[in-house]
């Protein structure tokens, strides 16, 4: 699953480093063109959560990633035979229809494993590929920018290749060895697997339910919490957005050349690497996984701060601004786990997880569009975008720990622990909601 979640990322922001291999001359890439070519992934993205959250009930979730992700690796080598804007666009897009199954499938995978409480570390090791990818991906597009000028194919084109055969390779990795259940897997004995369901059931949430339930649909759509988590992370992905796509091209306007712009970004990588794992363990440790959100979404609003208003011939507070934007990353593992954690019934999570990773992409398709070529160099509106958006999600990530507090309270206060008894019985693994199991309690 951290193997599947770098190279999502990779495949995804080749773009970036592309933009500063060349890949502009070779395509005649013009005005806004980049920044298209970076929003039409996640438009397809998002049209393709819809079709998702009804794979994600009828399918074993291990085979449908892994079927996705060789899919989409296929489509990443193909960018290499673009010969136009047109051309690229296409592979672009057929990224996106793939890549669409990445979160929804994680989570609901993951969350089968873990109890509500282990779940936030679990979730952050495989999100964690996002800031090595940040790192080898800036590494890689240095590597590949020393390929000779005369080669018979051009750096970039290389790198397409490459990425796109490792993502293959993973991808039926992934289909092969990947259970689709605990229930399925091959190294736990059948003892180990009763022990497994006791030691989850206190989650209320199920292991796996392809009954597809319309009135479970209904139910997420009036529910405010899947409103609240869907502005959050639509707020806090649109520096995603700016980051992913244009890092690399900001940190070249501070002076870089193209090969050292591509090294000074793997910081970037650290930095999210840094706080994925303090926010995972965090949680684990002390829980209150809203002060978590809080306290990165700050950090990164003091980045956009530092990258709107300093001047670019300040490069150390330039580059720190841009580092500590990649603070919020963070945070999305937290409301990826919520959405796990507080959601229940087989349809109803399905489709809170599909409509949760899709508002990702809505984030990510606003940021790019952000930057338009007329504010070159500096591009502030973009930067300041980022800075809004971050302070913005600090109100809504409020509002959803106040509105936890306030249903908890309403239900009668925490939730008592599942007795040897209460583990058998029905209602335990019933395909009920959070609304229809009375029982049920949210974690924040």
């Amino acid at each position: 699953m951290f193997l599947c979640y770098m190279m999502q990322f990779l495949d995804k922001v080749i773009i970036n480093y592309a933009a500063v291999m060349g890949i502009k001359d070779d395509l005649h890439l013009v005005g806004n063109d980049l920044s298209n070519l970076a929003t039409f992934v996640f438009v397809a993205l998002l049209i393709f959560e819809v079709p998702n959250i009804y794979a994600l009930q009828m399918v074993p979730a291990a085979k449908w990633l892994g079927l996705n992700v060789t899919l989409w690796g296929i489509a990443t080598a193909s960018g290499a035979a673009a010969h136009n804007y047109q051309t690229l666009l296409v592979s672009r897009i057929f990224l996106g229809i793939f890549e669409a199954t990445i979160g929804p499938s994680l989570l609901l995978i993951s969350s089968q494993w873990y109890t509500k409480s282990e779940q936030a570390p679990r979730f952050s090791f495989w999100y964690l590929g996002l800031g090595l990818g940040q790192i080898v991906g800036g590494l890689v597009s240095f590597g590949f920018q020393h390929v000779p000028k005369d080669a018979s194919l051009a750096g970039w084109r290389v790198m397409f290749v490459v990425l796109g055969c490792v993502t293959v390779a993973i991808g039926l990795a992934t289909f092969f060895s990947l259970p689709d259940t605990p229930m399925k897997a091959r190294w736990l004995s059948d003892a180990e697997k009763v022990a497994l369901l006791r030691h989850v059931s206190v989650n209320q949430t199920g292991i796996e339910n392809h009954k597809f339930r319309f009135g479970e649909i209904v139910e997420a759509v009036c529910d405010p919490q899947i409103w609240l988590l869907t502005v959050s992370v639509i707020l806090l992905s649109v520096s995603s957005g700016v980051v992913v796509t244009y890092s690399s091209t900001l940190i070249r306007n501070l002076g870089y050349d193209a090969p050292h712009a591509a090294l000074m970004n793997t910081p970037s990588g650290a930095v999210s690497i840094f706080f994925t794992l303090l926010v995972g363990y965090g949680i684990r440790t002390r829980s209150h996984r809203w002060v978590w959100v809080v306290a990165c979404l700050l950090t990164g609003t003091i980045g956009g701060g530092l990258m709107s208003f300093l001047p670019t011939s300040n490069k150390s507070g330039v580059l720190a601004g841009i580092y500590l934007v990649n603070g919020v990353t963070a945070t999305l593992p937290i409301f990826y786990q919520w959405t796990a954690s507080n959601t229940s019934g087989g349809t109803k999570r399905a489709f809170a997880a599909a409509v949760v990773s899709g508002s990702f992409s809505i984030g990510n398709i606003i940021g790019p569009q952000t930057f338009q070529a007329r504010d070159a160099p500096d591009y502030r509106p973009a930067k300041i975008a980022v800075m809004a958006t971050q302070a913005a999600c600090i109100v809504t990530t409020g509002a959803l720990f106040l509105y936890y507090v306030w249903e908890n309270k309403r239900r009668g206060g925490a939730a008592a622990e599942l007795s040897e008894g209460e583990y058998l019985e029905k209602e335990t693994w019933l395909a009920m909601t959070d609304k229809e199991n009375k029982r049920f309690r949210y974690v924040y």
